[in-house]
């Protein structure tokens, strides 16, 4: 056991441990929560967490494998068991920092018979399956309210109802994270396909430091202008 939990940890950059503790740091001391509250929070967002991480990456996986390439059923990414799809430092990051990513699913655009339009659908696959999630939680949320009893919502089914309300919201935080244009994240990838980006010089060099570029926008949180308001957006919507 002692050995997965290292090996989990072994291949990480130490930069992004680095930028990992000071966002932990920030967030922590921007909260007006007790530590106990804070905890009792993030709590009730696991279930969020451990959902849209899983089945964003296996909805990426999937979709490479109906499209022809065996290479995420060789690599047993072909689950829904959050033990293949969760990056131990992504997860932490969204656990306590509020963003956060699961082990990218590996996938050989080789075996695909129209490139450039498969690679869009892989893809995209994981924002909407993110999006799918968030919409179900928010039917079943307003169903409960339209139907429960008010000692119900006072008592077992207030926790519930929090736990579909931050599941909703990890869903969408998660789908507008990623819709973010920056590699490696999914928009880039869209991006990359519809506009062919990678017949560009500068295309290998912008995603080579990609994970810089996002860390810089994490950091000074214009991440953060922009998924909030995004948020909001979907949850007025929605819930209107």
């Amino acid at each position: 056991m002692r050995e997965k939990f290292q090996n989990l940890f072994r291949n990480v950059n130490p930069a992004i441990i680095i930028i990992l503790v000071v966002l932990i740091g920030n967030n922590l001391m921007r909260s007006s929560m007790s530590l106990s509250d804070w905890l009792y929070v993030k709590l009730l967002m696991l279930p969020g967490i451990v959902v849209g991480l899983t089945f964003h990456e296996a909805a990426h996986g999937y979709v490479s494998y109906w499209l022809g390439d065996p290479t995420p059923k060789l690599q047993g990414r072909l689950s829904l068991n959050p033990a293949r799809h969760l990056d131990p430092v992504g997860f932490l990051a969204l656990f306590i920092a509020g963003f956060g990513w699961g082990e990218p699913v590996q996938i050989n655009p080789a075996y695909y018979k129209h490139r450039r339009r498969d690679e869009f659908l892989v893809s995209i696959a994981g924002v909407a399956t993110n999006f799918i999630i968030a919409m179900i939680t928010g039917l079943i949320m307003k169903a409960v309210l339209a139907n429960a009893s008010y000692s119900f919502i006072a008592g077992m089914g207030g926790i519930i109802l929090d736990i579909l309300n931050y599941m909703f919201m990890v869903n969408i935080v998660l789908m507008v994270f990623n819709l973010l244009p920056v590699p490696p994240l999914d928009g880039f990838g869209i991006l990359t396909q519809i506009f062919n980006l990678q017949q560009y010089n500068w295309y290998w060099k912008l995603y080579q430091n990609g994970f810089l570029i996002l860390m810089i926008l994490i950091i000074f949180d214009i991440t953060d202008m922009i998924i909030s308001p995004c948020y909001g957006f979907f949850f007025s919507l929605f819930f209107s």
